[in-house]
């Protein structure tokens, strides 16, 4: 998922297959069951966009970051590969509060927010700081978990107000680590 970073699935593709998903878009596989070039979603409508393609350095796999329609699985699952949790939800979150943007629900706490304005927000992000502080001295872990929760929503909410993402941030802390 080119948002979140999680791995949908594998497949193979040939020649033919990489064209036609580099032509049209939409990932395309070569199916060594079916003997021939599959689609992903062409029976489901669960398709595939392609984002951007990426070469490994022996020049044998492709890592396609995609949007999905749907989920990816033929179980219905949103990934082929099972996980705990998702740890990647924080990007997940994100689109949530992307989709708020472009598709306001009237009475959505984010829309509310929003008509407040930004120093609202920054404010509430201050608010939900302390009371991570707080927790963290004198709560309970359940406590401190849930307050860092509030944390990082507010804070991606902010982010989101400055026209900036969870990418910027990790891209700030991977140029630090360096």
């Amino acid at each position: 998922d080119e948002q979140t970073l999680e791995v949908l699935m594998l497949g193979y593709m040939n020649t033919e297959a990489f064209e036609k998903t580099q032509k049209e878009g939409k990932v395309t596989f070569y199916s060594r069951s079916k003997n021939r070039l599959w689609t992903k979603g062409e029976e489901s409508g669960n398709f595939l966009f392609v984002k951007s393609i990426h070469i490994d350095c022996d020049n044998d796999t492709l890592l396609i970051k995609a949007t999905p329609v749907g989920p990816t699985c033929h179980t219905g699952s949103r990934s082929c590969f099972k996980t705990d949790y998702n740890q990647n939800f924080i990007f997940e979150l994100e689109k949530i509060i992307n989709d708020r943007y472009e598709n306001p629900v009237k009475d959505s706490y984010i829309n509310k927010m929003r008509s407040k304005g930004l120093n609202k927000i920054a404010q509430k992000v201050g608010e939900e700081g302390v009371e991570t502080v707080i927790a963290a001295l004198a709560e309970t872990e359940e406590d401190l978990i849930g307050e860092a929760a509030d944390l990082l929503f507010h804070l991606t909410f902010l982010l989101k107000e400055k026209g900036l993402s969870i990418k910027d941030i990790a891209k700030k802390l991977e140029s630090r680590h360096k």
